[in-house]
């Protein structure tokens, strides 16, 4: 026991003696008189002082003498600090890091100089510091990552110059793209793998890579596909849906990426019975119940939700109750599928919108951006119509990224609403070559500009040519004028076309048209226009003996002067069911209040879409029909009569049906005609080829006729072919296979038609290519 003791009493004694020394270094103070500053050429001495902080003459800790070594250490200027106390002067020893002479970037092709540069901060004439390389090196390493190449390696080095300065420069080892080689989906069952990969926007790699960059590997893309997926079945009523991960694995070789989102999608709901309750003294819920929309049996969505709130509390603020709010509560029928609202009336806070900041808008008007919300100044806080103002904000397309929120005004009940926007590019310039089952190859330049001056204005500029015709166009439209929710439109054209095959005339035509376009409903608009044209007409240019009668007499320059109206009704891409869409459009133009030109004309069109089948199958029917009835005096001329192209009736050509007229030599005329009906059918379905293609196939039936030609002159019939006309009523049929591109070069359309019902004097056309188009 005694040695223990012994041996207790030595550490007791050492302890001691150790914090005693502690206590008398922690005690001991300095006071210099004079700072010294050796090793700098860069930095003078007083700016070193002032890093350090230490005033002449003052005590100093010893503590607070670290402190200040720390501060001068951590500017990042130097190499080595040391601070050396001799008694009443304190030595400040430095070694500067080097001035940077010039920044390089070496071993870069796919990304340029440029785009590296705006993510570094390192500069030439700025300070080298190694842990500032360091991060701008992982900056570039991350520009790379973004395009695609996970394994991209950037080093920083630097090359020594004369009078301390260095080279830096950036050496890059680019690696290849990361590629997504699968997307996949756990959880799933409602809609298919195929069905899912449509709606987001990454997509797998394939034999068509090197066309697309949406199959590179992005992480930040993936995050976004999260969200749209969840969107996607949000939309679709399965409220409980949610993507519970999106998890990536790279391959061996890092340069393959598979991606897997995790989903639980929970039951689909619809809208079942929509009640209202006031719990405000005095308010019948009567009048708020009347004014909404029946939406039972509609699929539950936000948007539904959404609708019926604003429809509720839009009643309440008619009547000068300005402060109604409507209060959802669900009630979940898991049995039926349905799910019941409650719209409860309570009173909202007294807060009111003390102005709105807009903030981040370099190009952009204040009022473009202040015209998307229905409050203003003054106006009750209401937190559901500055969601509403922040997504027509966003559906602007100016801006790639929005925000906006309501913070504290200069009261408890004011509020200031803070806009933040991101800009984005709005104009484009194209070049392009364009091909036409009837007029070949041709070429086109095109400007367009949806934010015109920062006004949110529309400009389009283009010029087209093909061997039979060109034109020059520009559109202009200002989408509020007089700051309402009315567009202004302004059409001017110029356009030639010379003789060909299917078309025995020439023509040079300018027209003038400016047009009103406004809301009449939740999905209707009403468009009115006026116009002016001139057309000059030249049928048999090159040979009259190729040309038929009927067709010489409608030679002459002709002015006309129109005004006409439009009505729209369309469900398409509306949030209440996205998988169905419905279309009509019904329209005017009378020719008469000026000009040389009497007539009436009727235009129709109606079409649906749906897609079955857990959206992989499009199912579309259309009908469109048109009339033109002309004065006795006036007979219809070939530009005012109606020609069913290649693209609108498939299977037959331009002018392959219909009244025709024939020559003196009996050569065949397209003539149009006055009256037309067309109804198509179509079906779209994946035809097994890997979705990176983007290629789809597709079924189709036209049904229809041109007919009606006023002033025929002959017949043809009972041994008369020549110098006469055909026409009759006679009903066409065509069916066949599509295939559609989602091409890099825009949405393709190869059209293969058999004519199923046809007449001796059609023409027919077997194949046609066109841009893809969806009524």
């Amino acid at each position: 026991m005694k040695p223990l003791r012994g041996l207790a009493a030595v550490l007791l004694f050492t302890s001691v003696i150790s914090i005693g020394a502690a206590t008398n270094a922690q005690a001991q103070t300095f006071q210099f008189n004079t700072i010294t500053v050796n090793g700098n050429q860069l930095i003078d001495d007083d700016q070193i002082v002032a890093f350090a902080r230490i005033m002449r003459g003052r005590s100093v800790s010893a503590s607070e003498l670290n402190a200040a070594y720390q501060r001068v250490a951590g500017t990042g200027f130097f190499r080595e600090v040391d601070f050396v106390p001799q008694g009443g002067t304190l030595v400040i020893n430095v070694q500067e890091y080097p001035l940077i002479n010039q920044v390089a970037i070496e071993g870069n092709r796919r990304l340029d100089d440029e785009r590296l540069t705006a993510v570094i901060t390192s500069r030439s004439g700025g300070v080298y510091s190694p842990s500032v390389a360091e991060a701008d090196a992982n900056s570039i390493a991350e520009a790379y990552a973004q395009a695609g190449r996970l394994s991209a390696r950037v080093t920083p080095r630097i090359i020594e110059r004369r009078g301390g300065r260095v080279d830096l420069v950036f050496e890059v080892t680019e690696g290849a793209v990361v590629e997504i080689e699968r997307i996949s989906f756990v959880g799933n069952r409602a809609f298919s793998e195929r069905r899912l990969r449509n709606a987001i926007d990454s997509a797998q790699a394939g034999r068509l890579s090197t066309l697309f960059r949406v199959d590179n590997y992005n992480e930040e893309r993936v995050a976004r596909d999260r969200q749209t997926l969840e969107d996607f079945y949000l939309s679709r009523g399965f409220i409980d849906a949610q993507v519970l991960s999106g998890t990536t694995e790279l391959s061996r070789e890092r340069d393959g990426a598979f991606v897997t989102f995790t989903i639980r999608e929970g039951q689909q709901y619809r809208v079942g019975r929509v009640t209202v309750v006031s719990e405000i003294a005095g308010v019948d819920p009567a009048a708020y119940q009347a004014g909404l929309t029946d939406r039972t049996g509609a699929l539950f969505t936000p948007s539904v939700l959404e609708s019926l709130i604003q429809q509720a509390e839009q009643v309440g603020y008619e009547s000068g109750r300005r402060f109604v709010r409507a209060d959802p509560r669900l009630v979940r029928n898991e049995r039926d599928g349905t799910i019941d609202v409650e719209l409860a009336l309570i009173r909202g806070e007294r807060v009111f919108i003390e102005r709105i900041d807009i903030q981040g808008n370099a190009t952009t008007q204040d009022q473009v951006i202040r015209r998307q919300f229905d409050v203003a100044e003054g106006d009750p806080l209401n937190p559901r119509e500055l969601r509403e103002a922040a997504s027509r904000i966003r559906a602007l397309g100016y801006f790639s990224d929005v925000q906006v929120n309501p913070v504290q005004g200069s009261s408890g009940d004011q509020a200031v609403v803070d806009v933040q926007v991101d800009e984005t590019s709005t104009g484009s310039l194209g070049f392009g070559l364009s091909y036409g089952a009837d007029d070949g190859i041709g070429g086109n330049i095109s400007y367009n500009e949806t934010n015109f001056l920062g006004r949110g204005q529309r400009l389009n500029l283009s010029f087209s040519t093909v061997s039979s015709a060109r034109s020059l166009s520009m559109s202009f439209t200002e989408p509020a004028l007089l700051g309402r929710d009315l567009a202004f439109g302004l059409n001017v054209g110029l356009s030639s076309t010379t003789e060909s095959d299917t078309a025995r005339f020439a023509s040079e035509t300018v027209q003038f048209s400016p047009s009103l376009t406004f809301p009449v409903s939740e999905y209707g608009r009403l468009g009115v226009r006026f116009g002016l044209q001139r057309v000059g007409l030249t049928p048999g240019a090159n040979a009259m003996q190729y040309v038929s009668p009927r067709l010489r007499q409608d030679r002459g320059v002709y002015d006309t002067s129109t005004v006409g109206y439009t009505y729209t009704f369309d469900t398409r891409g509306n949030d209440i069911d996205p998988d169905r869409g419905f279309v009509f459009r019904f329209g005017q133009d009378v020719a008469g209040l000026g000009g040389d030109r009497r007539w009436l004309r009727s235009t129709l069109m109606t079409g649906y879409e749906q897609r079955v089948m857990n959206g992989d199958v499009t199912l579309r029917a259309e009908f469109e029909a048109g009339a033109v009835t002309h004065s006795s005096d006036t007979p219809s001329t070939i530009n005012e009569r109606f020609v069913l192209t290649s693209s609108q009736f498939r299977g037959f050509r331009s002018y392959g049906i219909g009244p025709v007229g024939y020559s003196a030599n009996g050569t065949r005329n397209g003539l149009g005609g006055n009256f037309f009906a067309v109804a198509r059918l179509e079906a779209e379905f994946p035809i097994g080829l890997p979705q990176e293609y983007n290629i789809h196939g597709g079924l189709f039936l036209d049904v229809g006729s041109v007919w009606g030609v006023d002033s025929p002159g002959t017949l043809c019939g009972g041994g008369v072919t020549t110098n006469c006309v055909i026409d009759d009523n006679a009903l066409r049929a065509s069916a066949g296979f599509s295939l559609f591109w989602d091409s890099p070069m825009g949405p393709l359309r190869f059209n293969f038609a058999t004519p199923v019902s046809s007449e001796d004097y059609d023409q027919f056309r077997s194949f046609d290519l066109s841009l893809a188009t969806r009524f």
